[in-house]
């Protein structure tokens, strides 16, 4: 129960700009929950900045977690559980792990690592989309490498968007399938690694939570203004914001302090 104090010392401590900055990133989460995944990684960098790493990933969870309920409710229809089936048992796999190394791995390296990671999978992926491939990764090892990276970085860090897209936009989902389909899968895996976060890290409490509230008006907000964005891109161009978004998303990480 270590970690509950200097949480909560920041907490009833917050400057009215780290409350700002917090505003802003529930603002941010609503937005990537209604399709733009790739900056999802703006409100981890916001949060680890004014709580600290671990204990941010807690806080962050029930955001994200109310943002996924609004999601599926909007998106359900176009969810292909085909592909969500087949990634899920391996997310699961993942967040046990990093429910289990999460504790003593060292942030630097992991970060570090996840960020070559997906630079080095999107360069993949621009090769294959250069070459004009039409086929899509058929063996059980493409899911399961991203499935088992992806659990392990949203469980250490709220991070699994960039892979889950890398997986999804590999698999030529269009714009409304990918969305619809990552929507359900992050509410079942969030849901999923919640109980780890209030029972082994002891990072979400009533104390977190009454902080969510003030911030769960932001994350609708920007839920709804990411609708209306997404309604203005084209299929054409989704993919290529996707990949755009998630590359930043990597640099944003790889060179976070």
């Amino acid at each position: 129960m270590e970690i509950l104090s200097p949480v909560l010392e920041v907490i009833n401590s917050l400057k009215w700009w780290q409350w700002a900055l917090a505003a802003l990133a529930a603002l941010i989460s609503g937005i990537s929950k209604a399709g733009l995944k790739g900056i999802a990684v703006l409100v981890v960098s916001i949060f680890a900045l004014v709580f600290g790493g671990k204990p941010s990933t807690g806080i962050l969870l029930p955001l994200l977690m109310v943002a996924d309920i609004v999601a599926v409710r909007y998106y359900h229809r176009h969810a292909q559980k085909e592909y969500l089936w087949k990634l899920l048992p391996w997310m699961f796999a993942g967040i046990l792990l990093g429910v289990w190394l999460g504790k003593d791995l060292p942030e630097e390296i992991f970060k570090q690592g996840m960020a070559i990671i997906i630079l080095i999978s999107l360069g993949v992926m621009y090769w294959f989309d250069r070459k004009k491939e039409s086929a899509v990764p058929q063996h059980w090892s493409f899911a399961g490498v991203m499935g088992v990276i992806a659990g392990f970085a949203t469980m250490v860090g709220n991070l699994a968007g960039a892979f889950s897209a890398i997986y999804f936009l590999a698999m030529r989902l269009p714009k409304n399938h990918f969305i619809g389909t990552t929507a359900w899968l992050f509410l079942i895996t969030n849901f999923f690694k919640a109980p780890f976060h209030i029972f082994v890290w002891h990072t979400i409490t009533w104390d977190t939570l009454k902080f969510n509230m003030v911030l769960f008006p932001m994350t609708f907000l920007g839920f709804y203004l990411g609708v209306s964005l997404i309604r203005r891109i084209k299929d054409q161009h989704y993919r290529k914001i996707i990949l755009l978004l998630t590359a930043l998303a990597a640099c944003l990480i790889l060179f976070r302090s």
